[in-house]
């Protein structure tokens, strides 16, 4: 009778050795005082290499697989403890639902502008990189394309119907929603009774430093985490599926860091008056854990620790923007990587494109970004919506299938970085950023000394 057990152990004996020497070696580090920062980094390279060894040997990855699994397990749990709880907290504290408006308009607006920015870089950099000149036109056999959803359908996809169902089932937009009405609620009532509110307040409080301490044990668990997810993408792809799409890696990679560098620095010194540099240092781990679990949601957690404890934005307005983002803000999957596909299926099927065709791309990109906010897979969805609008064969997505998970990280890191931007620029306009922790470097929770 075949042991399942000892045969996990007999196929993945070697990995499974490299990752309790690699995962020891790193709380190690954490005895030594190492920060939590160079740990993620640590991790991170570590990870890269032996997945690239396992790919060359051909040894099997199952075990460090699973250990990435269940860091990104743990941290879909408190995905939805975390939009419900920090937003009626977050909204529940204002004085008035005029200040909810004024938040409300200055987040969305940023996530627009800024996908709306991306689009533009994407498509320059895909006309001038050119990634479909010489590809051929094989479609992989598997490739089916994704429904586009009505309008009607994401509406209706947006309005909660059951929210301890929609929890169940992962649907974060109709809790967000829900998590508003209740809120607003809360104020409209406070305004008139606030004895009669202030248990449901103090409930709320006592929940959101519970549900902060739970993020915090999780979060330690982000150096080995990291080094999993990494090790298994690097094992299961190795370096030879790069070769036949580089360029349009390349090309994705290219408009991606312009927008990091030049447009959420830019934004950053210019608007928030905060050295970029000192920025994308604090915020690091934010794109460290969204680059290796490829999920917004599951970079919330990290995110809300990053800009509270780092970044030294207020609590408030963290825990507003934040979860908003992660369902709405796709800088990298609903603004750049639409436009570059467009340009390489335009050019691997030999369709010339207008100036025209240019705009109602970026247009697209921009109202497809929110109208996919409650769908999974925004990415794929953004590309279809955008492909059918400019008349292009949606089986041309089929062709970068290949290489779609390595470029999806770059994106997910861009759609983070992009909320944690959005929260910064909206906590200094409001007052709310505090400029002189940011400026000296105090401690926060994140560097953590051990696990």
């Amino acid at each position: 009778m075949q042991n399942n057990l000892v045969t996990a152990f007999q196929t993945n004996w070697v990995s499974l050795l490299v990752s309790i020497v690699v995962i020891g070696f790193i709380a190690f580090l954490g005895k030594k005082k190492v920060s939590f920062g160079n740990r993620v980094f640590i991790g991170l390279g570590l990870g890269l290499i032996a997945g690239i060894i396992f790919n060359q040997a051909g040894l099997q990855y199952k075990s460090v697989s699973t250990i990435g699994t269940i860091y990104v397990n743990l941290i879909k749990m408190l995905v939805m403890p975390l939009v419900l709880i920090l937003v009626i907290n977050s909204i529940s504290s204002l004085s008035n639902l005029t200040q909810l408006r004024k938040l409300g308009l200055k987040t969305v607006g940023w996530f627009l502008l800024t996908t709306g920015i991306a689009s533009i870089i994407g498509l320059l950099v895909a006309l001038a990189f050119d990634p479909g000149n010489g590809i051929a036109q094989a479609v992989p056999k598997d490739f089916k394309a994704k429904d586009i959803p009505t309008f009607s359908q994401v509406i209706l996809d947006l309005v909660p119907s059951n929210p301890i169902s929609d929890m169940a089932s992962g649907k974060v937009v109709p809790v967000l929603i829900f998590a508003i009405f209740v809120a607003v609620a809360i104020v409209h009532v406070g305004s008139k009774k606030p004895e009669v509110v202030e248990p449901v307040k103090n409930f709320v409080t006592s929940a959101t430093a519970i549900v902060h301490q739970v993020v915090k044990y999780v979060i330690r668990l982000t150096p080995y985490g990291v080094y999993a997810l990494i090790g298994a993408m690097a094992a299961k792809y190795g370096l030879d599926t790069l070769a036949p799409l580089a360029k349009i890696i390349l090309t994705s990679y290219v408009a991606l860091i312009i927008h990091f560098v030049l447009i959420f620095g830019g934004l950053v010194l210019l608007v928030a008056k905060v050295n970029p540099i000192k920025f994308f240092k604090k915020a690091y781990p934010t794109v460290a854990v969204a680059f290796t679990t490829r999920s917004s949601y599951a970079t919330l957690p990290v995110n809300l620790e990053v800009l509270t404890k780092r970044l030294r934005v207020s609590p408030r307005i963290a825990s507003f923007v934040a979860p908003l983002g992660a369902t709405m803000n796709f800088n990298g999957c609903g603004g750049v990587w639409p436009a570059v596909v467009a340009v390489f299926v335009a050019k691997v099927y030999n369709l010339p494109m207008s100036g025209s065709d240019y705009l109602i791309l970026i247009l697209v990109s921009v109202i497809s970004s929110i109208g996919v906010a409650g769908v999974p897979g925004p990415a794929a969805i953004s590309t279809t919506v955008v492909l059918t609008a400019l008349g292009l064969p949606l089986e041309g997505m089929g062709l970068v299938l290949g290489v779609e998970a390595l470029i999806d990280m770059g994106r997910t890191a861009v759609n983070a970085t992009g909320t944690t931007v959005t929260a910064l620029l909206v906590a200094d306009s409001e007052g709310e950023f505090d400029r002189e922790a940011f400026n000296n470097d105090e401690e926060d929770d994140l560097e953590l000394a051990s696990a």
